[in-house]
Formats: C-alpha cells, structure tokens, sequence
C-alpha cells in the first residue's frame, strides 16, 4: 500500500465518513489509470458526499502540502487525472451524482460534479426540456463534471458546440477549500442564470482539467427537446468530397450530429458490435418509434439491413437533423440530401445514426477492439480551412511508418466530425495487440470481456503507438490546433504567446499559489 504522511491521513479521517477514504492497493491502482495511462498509485483516494466534505478535505491536503488531482468518470486518454506520485490524492466526485433542481421556469438545470450525462439525460424525460450539448457517447460514466473540465463533444455538437458551451455557472472548490460562485451566482442572493455577468469567471474554470479548481456544482442551460428527428447516411468514394460535405454541412447549421469513419473504423465497427448488443439496439430503436406500426416497420428495416449495406462503402458520413415539428426536420433533412448529393454522396442505410440516437449512452465495450485489442484516440480540432491538410498530413505520417506499423500489428483509423458552424475534428484511432489494464476490467461489460482474447504485455507495439501519437501531437500544434482534454499530452501552455502564457500563470498563483491542484496539467 502507497504510504501516506500519518498527519494528513489522521487529519482527513476526521473530515470524512465510512468508505469515503480509501488506501487499499486495488483502488490506489484503479484510480491511477486513464484509458491509456497507468500512473503510479495513488497515496489516498477521498470520495467526498457534499460541498461542504469536499471543502474540508481540500482544505486539509492544503495544509499538508499534499497534492490533488480530481476525477470524475475517468474516461479520459490524456494523462490529466491520474497521480503523478504516491503523495498525492485522488479526489472521485461520483458520490456527488445529483440532480439539484430542474428549474422550467428559468430554464436551468443544476447538478452536482459527479452526475452522469445518462443520469441527467434520464432526469430531463419527460420535461421536454434538454441541455443544447446533453453528452458524450461513453456518457454512462462520464460526468458532467468531467466534460466541463476536459471539454467534450457529440450530442448536440453539431449545431450547439461542445460541453463548455451550454454552462452558465459552477461552483468551484479552490486548492485551499476556498468556494467560488461564477456568473451571475457570483452575485450574493442571485440565482445562476446568466454567464457573462462581467469577465467570464465561469469559463476560466472550464477546459482547465482540474488545474484551477474542483468543479462541485454546474448549472446549464436548458432549451425545448427536438422530438423530430430525421436519419441519414452517405457513402463517399474518397475522403475529398467527405471532408469538403462535412465542411458545407457544418456551415448550414442544419444537423445536430454530423460525424464521419473511414473504411479501416467502420469495419471496426461493424466487427464488434455483438448479436446481443445489436438486439438491445433494435430494442432501443423500437422504444423510440412513435406507434407500434412504425415501431414493427423500423425494426423490419434495421433487421433486414443488417451489416450489409456496410460492405461495399468506403467513408460513411452519418447525420441526425432535428426540429421541434417533423415538417422542420424532414426540410432538414431534404436540403442536407441535397448537400451530400453535390458532392457525390450516395445515400447508404441510415441504421447507425439511428442506433446510435436511440441508445445515445451505451455500454463501454468500444474502448476495446473486436478482439480485445488495445485502442487509443488522438485528435486536433481545426478550421474549415484546415481540415483536408490536417487530415492528409496525417495520413503521409502513417504512410512513412507503415512498414513498422504492420510488422508489430499497430493498426489506424479515422473518427471525423463537426462542431457547431466553425470547427472540425481529425481523430486518429489506434488499435494494437496488448494486455489490458485494471480500468478496462472495470469499464467494460463482463460478458462481452469474457468474450474476447487476452494479450501478453507488448511494450514494443504500445511504444510505436506513443511515438505515433506523440508525432501527431506535434504535428497537429504546428498545424495550430485546438485541443480537448488537454491534460499532460496536448501542448497548452508551451504553445502560448508570451501575453497569454503569462496570464494563465498569473491566474494560477492567484487559485493555486502552492500549485498543489493537479501540477503538471496544462503545462503548468
């Protein structure tokens, strides 16, 4: 067991409960791992029950000197929530999981740090109300929280931007146990429904992967639910014309989801996906279905598409575009046909959007291959104007090592999507033979682990994946590049002009003058 100042551990146990600090091996191991990093054991995980706990310990590790990192779903691949060291402490906000007050009148939503988009999407039925961004497709564990300090995208991405993007205020925890309001709550006796009451305190806190502070509150924003939806699906013969219909489906704000694999991803996807997964699928599909007939009739379709229409395509371009009224949607959907069209699109089976929006908070079993093997994400957000150049220049790196990359089995594909009218995401995936880690014997569904093979360690295939990485990596930053979740991979502080660079340090020392909050995140 990692040791732990006896002070500091005598001084937190008077701060908390039963179970809420834990030192046994198996969770100092478990807490100090992302999708991809194993780190070194954690001295002390604290799972703190309300504000008021996670201020008491915030307050105790401050004055032991003891650093802190936060963590919330723990579904992140970057580095930035795991320890660094066996003297810091984990601090997993899943037991603040609640949904505090769906307010219809103000339209606001406000959940404590550690409730789960699925969570919070399952509070929301009923209301016809919905956050504009409503999660992330691992959202079955991933957090509210979590999203607003690594940013995330998918639902609602398309039209209304990623996770930051829908938050008016936080209530933030500051290294010495220090409680922040941000936006108009800042104000003593206000509630949280406006942002930009003077400079932007609500948005300093987010995208900061836990440097800043620890998020124990948000509020969100809340709008009508688009009850009518329209699915569609186009085969491009190149990634050329898929790029540039992404672009101009993007720029028309018409689609609330538009995404994009190429050949190498799709037939990743349609390998894994089980018979079982692909019943409670059509399941989910019939659910959503407004009448039995038309509930019989989607299912007749999917059942008789089955994975064939996949075979023969090269990049499928996948779009859900919604409306308060059908007539809206369908108009939609006829001018995205038309878009797609003009760049030679040919309209495939729609089943995966449709899937995909009827069960939009899946089971994990996608952070692994169709045979177990090992997979990693890397991803640049870009301009319009350099998507098709962030793309290819991807594709001459693995070209230049594709001989290496076939000899040890390392294998890649593509995600491409779009965020909101301006931006868009080159995504990289990586697949390779390797023994898994404790969080993807706890991440992924025991029956469908059973099912796949187990690797040896293979450090050699897992180091060409991280030299691979971390040439994109410095390609997507001279490339200019935005990032999420940036953590302790991306290049955030290195990368700023000397202005910025000196006011993001400044705002440090100012929240975190011992640099105790998550040291090493953001390059700070």
């Amino acid at each position: 067991m990692p040791s732990m100042n006896s002070t500091l551990l005598s001084n937190l146990g008077v701060a908390c409960k039963e179970g809420q600090i834990l030192t046994d091996p198996t969770s100092c191991n478990l807490y100090a791992q992302d999708v991809y990093t194993r780190s070194m054991p954690a001295g002390v995980v604290l799972r703190p029950g309300s504000l008021n706990e996670l201020a008491a310990f915030m307050a105790v590790l401050h004055q032991n000197g003891t650093p802190s990192v936060p963590r919330g779903g723990g579904m992140s691949y970057t580095g930035g929530l795991v320890p660094e060291s066996e003297n810091w402490a984990v601090l997993d906000l899943g037991l603040l999981d609640r949904v505090l007050e769906v307010n219809t009148t103000d339209m606001t939503v406000t959940v404590e740090a550690g409730c789960t988009w699925n969570s919070l999407h399952k509070a929301l039925a009923g209301t016809g109300l919905r956050t504009p961004y409503w999660g992330t497709l691992s959202g079955i564990r991933a957090t509210v929280g979590g999203s607003l300090s690594q940013n995330s995208i998918f639902w609602g991405s398309g039209q209304f931007g990623s996770a930051v993007d829908s938050v008016l205020s936080l209530t933030v925890v500051l290294a010495d146990g220090t409680l922040v309001n941000t936006g108009s709550a800042a104000i003593n006796g206000a509630s949280p429904f406006f942002r930009h009451f003077g400079p932007d305190l609500t948005g300093l806190f987010c995208a900061d992967t836990g440097a800043l502070g620890v998020k124990a509150k948000a509020t969100l924003r809340l709008i009508p639910e688009l009850p009518a939806q329209e699915y569609l699906a186009f085969d491009f013969a190149s990634v050329e014309p898929t790029l540039a219909a992404m672009s101009d489906i993007a720029r028309s704000n018409l689609a609330s989801e538009c995404f994009a694999f190429d050949p190498y991803l799709q037939a990743q996807r349609m390998k894994r996906q089980s018979l079982a997964s692909d019943v409670k699928s059509l399941a989910g599909v019939m659910k959503k279905a407004d009448s039995l007939t038309v509930a019989l009739k989607e299912g007749a379709r999917i059942a008789m598409a089955g994975r064939r229409f996949m075979q023969d395509v090269d990049y499928s371009v996948q779009i859900i575009a919604e409306d308060l009224e059908p007539a809206g949607a369908r108009s939609r959907a006829d001018s995205l046909r038309r878009l797609c069209k003009q760049h030679g699109g040919r309209e495939i089976e729609n089943s995966i959007p449709k899937i995909t929006r009827a069960n939009p908070f899946g089971p994990l079993n996608s952070m692994l291959g169709p045979q177990g093997e090992r997979w990693l994400p890397v991803h640049g957000l870009f301009p319009h104007s350099k998507f098709a150049e962030a793309f290819n220049a991807t594709e001459q790196l693995f070209e230049q090592n594709r001989e290496r990359s076939e000899a040890l089995d390392v294998a890649t594909g593509y995600l491409l999507a779009t965020i909101s009218t301006h931006c868009c995401v080159v995504e990289p995936v990586f697949f390779w033979p390797d023994e898994l880690h404790e969080l993807h014997e706890d991440a992924v569904e025991a029956d469908h682990l059973a099912r796949l093979p187990r690797r040896n360690a293979n450090l050699e295939a897992r180091n060409h994946v991280h030299y691979l990485r971390s040439q994109i990596i410095e390609l997507y930053s001279r490339l200019g590049a935005a990032h999420l979740q940036i953590g302790r991979s991306y290049r955030y502080h290195e990368a700023l002009g000397p202005g910025a660079a000196r006011l993001i340090e400044a705002i440090k020392q100012a929240v975190d003058s011992e640099g105790l909050m998550n040291p090493g995140s953001l390059g700070l």
